[in-house]
């Protein structure tokens, strides 16, 4: 019997397969297959894959022309034969007690998601940091969104969890197939998390996810909006489900926010303007619509949301200037900062990590 199918999405990954593999590989939970996708590598990943699955016949490569992540996530969900299905990055490494662990916790409470807290990994100095994205007063216990709406503002990272097969099958949640896009795992993320009945979030942490392409710009057309697709994705969803979209759309409208705003960040400043005319539009529309209430400013400043649907221009000002505050924050982080959040304390100095309690 198959407890756990890992998918492992795989496009020209050479330089971390290895190590991602050979982490699976290494599991105390053995009754896993692993199924790994080629998206049609131009690199060496698929005669690595070819060499692992010689020695090792859990492996199940899947070959296939580049049709991108979404396309390749539902192909791997399509074809899994475990209880429980987890994901692993090709460019990401877990513990090796990662699925056993999740796996027993899933079968204790009868889960239909177990979700993990994660590290961060920075391979330039081999140095990992615990996120503690798993707030302590909704770990160990069996719960949902309907009693904490709040659970939804966690990072999506859909490879610390675990979801049952019967689940992902019985509401047909799936990846959007939205070609040479990113951020294929937000709608996906979304729609799980609101529809689990039973739910089992943990502190504990398991995976390795890389940060060393953290600050890389996107300076793809199809890239810049393809976020805005995710968050239609997930508009079309509460929209469809009215009863889910009275106690989330809120934290939805403020996350989907954020997003943008993050978005704004990372992107080419050639895309920028363009980009915050859709950011303009789309929230105007839902302030139009009466979705924008009290609690939204409670976290948003209703100055600057205003300024984005009323006033553009005095908005791209206001955003330039918080984001050179930003970039000058950040170069002091890296010299000095002292983290707090609800898991651990970390100081770092000189940007090395020195203290964690």
């Amino acid at each position: 019997m198959i407890k756990v199918s890992i998918i492992v999405p795989i496009y020209n990954v050479e330089r971390y397969l290895k190590t991602c593999i050979e982490s699976i590989l290494n599991q105390t939970l053995t009754e896993i297959e692993i199924i790994c996708i080629n998206d049609g590598s131009t690199d060496s990943s698929l005669d690595i894959l070819n060499s692992f699955s010689e020695k090792d016949k859990r492996i199940r490569i899947i070959n296939k022309t580049n049709s991108g992540y979404g396309s390749t996530m539902n192909m791997g969900l399509s074809v899994a034969k475990g209880e429980y299905i987890g994901i692993v990055e090709p460019d990401d490494f877990i513990k090796n007690n990662m699925f056993e662990e999740l796996y027993n916790l899933a079968e204790k409470n009868s889960a239909d998601i177990v979700k993990s807290d994660f590290y961060y990994y920075f391979g330039e100095n081999n140095q990992a940091r615990k996120t503690g994205k798993i707030s302590r007063h909704l770990a160990s216990k069996v719960t949902n969104v309907k009693e904490y709406p709040e659970i939804l503002k966690i990072q999506p990272s859909i490879w610390s969890a675990i979801y049952k097969k019967e689940f992902i099958e019985k509401y047909k949640i799936k990846f959007l197939e939205t070609p040479g896009a990113s951020y294929q795992d937000t709608s996906f993320a979304f729609k799980s998390l609101c529809l689990a009945e039973r739910l089992y979030l943990t502190t504990n942490a398991y995976l390795y996810y890389r940060l060393d392409n953290e600050n890389s710009s996107v300076n793809s057309h199809s890239k810049v909006f393809a976020i805005c697709r995710e968050f239609e994705e997930i508009t079309d969803f509460l929209n469809a489900n009215k009863t889910l979209k009275e106690y989330t759309n809120t934290i939805k409208l403020i996350k989907q926010y954020q997003t943008y705003f993050w978005n704004l960040k990372r992107i080419d400043s050639s895309f920028r303007n363009e980009f915050i005319d859709k950011f303009s539009d789309t929230f105007k529309e839902y302030y139009m619509n009466g979705e924008i209430d009290e609690n939204f400013y409670k976290k948003i400043s209703k100055k600057e949301f205003n300024s984005l649907i009323k006033n553009k221009k005095n908005y791209i000002s206001r955003i330039q200037s918080k984001l050179d505050k930003e970039t000058a924050k950040l170069k002091r982080r890296k010299l000095f900062s002292i983290r707090i959040n609800p898991s651990r304390i970390s100081i770092v100095l000189f940007g090395r990590q020195v203290v964690e309690v």
